[in-house]
């Protein structure tokens, strides 16, 4: 008589064990999903970027479906629909009239200009939101660049940041309560934030774009201000879009070293791993801008049907979120936060 045995064989075992590993067991359903989520996405965390002109009527920009140039009485009806769907923050931009620019961007230190006075209609009416104001001479200057321009082309780099510094203040005036400048100067960050001390702003944020780089995906923003450059480009101050983490890194370490109280990755889907290192390099809050050619290009598919809307929307700034973002600038926050209600 013959006897089994009990023990299983190492085939049997090496097949138990190995059945043992079920990570399906944890998608079933949608509760045991959430568990499994190590990034959330909630309305608070998007920053709604607006635009603002001196007409009565909004204007839809083109290339950007369902964006629009706002007058200042639509820009608070739209900032007061942001809040009340739970995005506290918004960054504003101005398109100011060829009439009112010049070499100087002289419009942009004016107390009465549109940009004061849609900030200051902001704070009024909303002062518990968050306000993001823009420091670039772009807007305003009849060159298009973020910074002044000698007779032979150069972009002036100190003399620009002198400048800045008075469009700071100037907005902090107004009720700003980030200062976010864009321009891409060398020491900017550290001038703006000693101005802004020196004028009693000591409580204004800085918003530091310190990744920025010189991409395509700006297109219809400029659409959206008419502030594309005259002449050249921007590849003298803004970065390279194959430059490394090196240089990612020298720019978020010396905004740090200047006082900067936020850092920002632009764009942000092209640079989910440049964000990923910025994030786990500096401990500073970290944002990602969704640009507005991220943004078009969504829409243009969306509505030609080629994807569904809401989910990859969702699913892309998500992927941001999960990079490491605290922060989104984002053209699809009001559309985002109705989503997120609804789920």
């Amino acid at each position: 008589m013959t006897t089994t045995d009990p023990r299983p064989s190492d085939a049997q075992l090496a097949a138990r064990l190995q059945l043992q590993e079920r990570p399906r067991r944890l998608r079933r359903t949608p509760a045991l999903r959430g568990f499994l989520r190590e990034a959330h996405l909630a309305p608070h965390q998007l920053i709604l970027p607006m635009f603002v002109h001196d007409g009565t009527e909004r204007e839809e920009i083109r290339s950007m479906p369902g964006v629009y140039r706002h007058s200042i009485d639509g820009l608070l009806r739209e900032a007061e629909t942001a809040a009340r769907l739970g995005v506290g923050s918004v960054a504003l931009f101005p398109r100011v009239p060829d009439a009112l620019k010049d070499p100087r961007g002289s419009e942009s230190l004016n107390p009465e200009g549109l940009f004061q006075r849609a900030v200051r209609a902001l704070k009024r009416e909303l002062p518990d939101l968050a306000v993001v104001t823009d420091v670039a001479l772009d807007p305003y200057s009849s060159d298009g660049h973020d910074g002044l321009v000698s007779e032979g082309g150069e972009i002036l780099n100190d003399e620009t940041v002198e400048l800045l510094v008075r469009m700071a203040v100037s907005q902090a005036e107004a009720g700003a309560d980030v200062i976010a400048p864009s321009d891409m100067m060398d020491g900017r960050v550290g001038a703006i934030r000693a101005g802004l001390d020196e004028a009693g702003f000591g409580h204004v944020a800085v918003m530091a774009y310190s990744t920025k780089y010189k991409s395509a995906y700006y297109g219809p923003f400029r659409d959206a201000l008419d502030s594309a450059p005259r002449a050249g480009d921007k590849a003298t101050y803004q970065m390279d879009p194959l430059g490394g983490y090196r240089e990612a890194a020298r720019e978020s370490r010396l905004d740090v070293a200047q006082g900067a109280d936020f850092l920002m990755v632009k764009p942000a889907l092209a640079y989910l791993d440049v964000l990923r290192f910025v994030r786990e390099h500096f401990d500073l809050p970290v944002v990602a801008y969704n640009v507005s050619g991220e943004y078009a290009m969504v829409k243009a598919a969306a509505l030609a049907g080629y994807v569904d809307e809401r989910r990859i929307v969702l699913e892309t700034l998500g992927s941001m979120r999960r990079a490491g973002a605290d922060g989104i600038l984002t053209y699809h926050a009001l559309d985002a936060a109705r989503w997120l209600a609804e789920e």
